[in-house]
């Protein structure tokens, strides 16, 4: 069988369990990953906090994105300028609008992440997907965005979140495939 219709098919079957969780699954979900990572020794050291503003039936970023933003952390978020993550600076949820493929993100006339590796120890990047192992490979929606961004930054600190049904025993891998630091479900 080709990879890459097993990917396709892995995706499918997994958003499909993701789309079904209640609400009171996907709300515990969401208040657990966020109240791990608030309290992680990155988050806790991290000045830069690089997020996403979930979509659809992702996990929700918005507890995380107030928190960072109350505790004065700068915080930034993706916005895709010809097929490659930008992150620039938001102030406030109300600075995202819709963008690429619906998706929230900033405008990008704000501060733009100063990606540099002597930022390793003040930076964190939450980072979604659709799958994810126990080895913490990760399977995306197929576009490659964090793939080619973390190619560029290998020094930066990372953490995928999801919910407990996108996790699975173990996935196929590309030479190009990057793993996050930790994968963080429930």
């Amino acid at each position: 069988m080709e990879p890459q219709f097993d990917k396709k098919a892995l995706r499918r079957r997994i958003l499909e369990l993701r789309d079904s969780l209640t609400e009171s699954e996907r709300k515990r979900g969401d208040i657990l990953v966020s109240e791990k990572i608030l309290g992680h020794q990155w988050y806790y050291s991290a000045a830069h906090v690089l997020l996403f503003a979930s979509h659809g039936s992702e996990i929700s970023t918005q507890i995380l994105l107030e928190e960072a933003l109350k505790s004065g952390k700068k915080v930034y978020l993706p916005k895709v300028e010809e097929r490659e993550l930008c992150f620039y600076r938001i102030f406030s949820p109300a600075d995202l609008v819709p963008g690429f493929k619906g998706i929230r993100e900033p405008l990008g006339d704000t501060e733009r992440y100063p990606a540099a590796p002597w930022l390793e120890q003040e930076t964190l990047m939450i980072m979604p997907g659709v799958v994810f192992d126990v080895r913490r490979n990760r399977l995306g929606y197929g576009g490659g965005f964090y793939d080619r961004y973390l190619a560029h930054n290998p020094w930066m600190r990372t953490i995928a979140i999801g919910y407990q049904c996108q996790m699975v025993e173990s996935l196929p891998r590309e030479d190009w495939d990057i793993r996050p630091g930790q994968v963080i479900c429930f």
